[in-house]
Formats: C-alpha cells, structure tokens, sequence
C-alpha cells in the first residue's frame, strides 16, 4: 500500500504555486495536445473533447461532475474519459497541479493493436473513468513529464507508448452503440442541427421543431442523455471549431465572429473555461 500512503502525502501538502498552464503539441505522437496546470480558482464549464482525456493529479484536489456524477479526486486518481463524455471541473480546497494527454482514436487503436497484436476493428473506450491506481498514476505523471521536459526520443515516446498500453490492458473495453429509441433519436437530430448549424444564432422554438419535441421536452431529454443543455452544447462545438481555426493562423478575433460567439471578450471566456488556456495561448503552442 505504499503507493496509496506516497499519493496521500502528496495530496496534504499544501500548494503555494500560482495559478499556471503551459499547452503545447507533441509530434512524436502525431500531434497529441498535451497540458501541465496548477489552478486554484479556475472552473471548467461542462464540455467534452473529440478525443479521449487521459490525466492525473499531481498535488491537491479536483471536484469533477461526469455524467451527472460528482465525485473529488487527487493524486493516486486518473482520469480516463472518452470521447464526447461531458464532464467539468473546479478546485477542492487548497486547488490542484495536474497533466493531461488528449489523444485520438487513431493513436489508441495503434496501441491496442501493439498489446493485442491483431487488428483493432471496434472503438476502443474506457471501462472506467476514475479510477485510484497510483502506481500507474504515478507512471503517468513522469512519462508527461518526459514530454514536457523534451527528454530523448527513445525515453519519451517509450514511457508514454508504456504507460499507455498499460492503461489500456487494465481499464480498457470496447464502446457499445445504445439501443435507439424514438426520443433518443430525436435530440439526435437537435444536436447534429447544433453541430452543423453552428455559427447561426439558433433559437429554442427552431431547435425544438427540428426535434419534433416541445422547447420544455426538448432541455430536458437532451440534459438527460448528453448531461449537458442545448446552448451549452453549442458552445461546445463553437470552441471545437475555434481550435481548429486557430491552429490554422487564423486571427483571434475572426475566429470568434466565424464561430458564432458575440466578441472576443465573450470568446476568450468560453474558450478557456473548457480549454483551460486562452486563445492566445492555444493559437502560439
């Protein structure tokens, strides 16, 4: 139980850093955003990623709502979210240092393959998306840190390849399609009017007559299914757009009109509640 006692000690000691992230891509792993934070006051609003979040706590505590559960972790603790799962995050008491990966699914299908050594024709997802396991916690935080701190070639992607694959062996399934149902499949058509609609200003009465449901039925069974609200949906889609235009060169400011927000002031907020960098930030790493 070393590994448990090791995390707890960690956890206890009191954070004096300030608040910080630094964001960049790594292209030995095609790209792979990776992010080191410390936050002490900043919240992240509900959202979700196209890609899996894959991380671990350093020092401190995170209190995390994922699929309408709320549950605080802290060192020992990994998080292994998959694509398209809404989740959100605000500080415990004393905040928290934490990495985070985000890779794609073609990279994990690349590391199934590798452990199984047969061709991977299903989505790979996780089993579980909190689970307490520090000694692969641990392993996480120094292949990141490998990454960060550009160490060699070999070094870096062999302890990140590693520790990826042995995540995958322990907490790793594949994704199961849900049974379809009348109402599933109509927020189904309000949120794919949502994602492809999403520079216009679309209203409730139009959303909810896409649907076929009523404005009322419409938040309701969309909150149930995607635990997350229409509009805070389209946010989400916004800001994935604006990432996309912003890795392009594009200019902060015509990103946001081209992407439905109201200002660049209104832009800069969204974008960083669910990034947890600005978009400066993002567009220079």
């Amino acid at each position: 139980m070393h590994n448990i006692s090791q995390a707890q000690a960690v956890n206890d000691m009191p954070l004096t850093m300030v608040e910080a992230t630094r964001f960049w891509r790594d292209e030995r792993f095609g790209d792979m955003e990776c992010l080191t934070a410390t936050f002490q006051t900043h919240e992240y609003a509900p959202h979700s990623h196209e890609t899996f979040s894959i991380g671990a706590i350093e020092a401190g505590s995170q209190i995390a709502r994922i699929r309408g559960s709320r549950e605080e972790t802290g060192p020992g603790h990994l998080y292994l979210i998959n694509p398209e799962v809404v989740h959100d995050g605000v500080p415990g008491d004393s905040g928290y240092r934490y990495r985070m990966i985000y890779p794609g699914e073609a990279l994990f299908r690349e590391v199934l393959e590798d452990v199984t050594g047969r061709a991977c024709h299903t989505t790979p997802a996780f089993s579980r998306e909190l689970p307490f396991d520090g000694e692969l916690a641990q392993a996480f935080n120094e292949a990141h840190r490998a990454l960060e701190e550009k160490s060699g070639a070999l070094e870096a992607e062999e302890g990140m390849f590693r520790m990826l694959a042995t995540i995958f062996a322990r907490y790793g399934s594949h994704s199961i399609t849900p049974i379809d149902t009348r109402e599933r499949t109509a927020i189904s058509r309000a949120r794919d009017y949502l994602t492809e609609n999403f520079a216009s200003d679309i209203g409730l009465e139009e959303l909810a007559e896409v649907a076929g449901l009523s404005r009322a039925h419409l938040i309701r069974a969309f909150r149930k299914e995607f635990h997350i609200t229409p509009h805070a949906f389209l946010t989400d889609v916004r800001v994935r757009q604006a990432r996309m235009l912003l890795r392009l060169g594009r200019p902060i400011a015509e990103v946001a009109f081209d992407c439905g927000f109201a200002d660049q002031a209104h832009f800069s907020r969204h974008f960083k509640s669910r990034i947890g960098v600005t978009p400066g930030q993002f567009r220079v790493a």
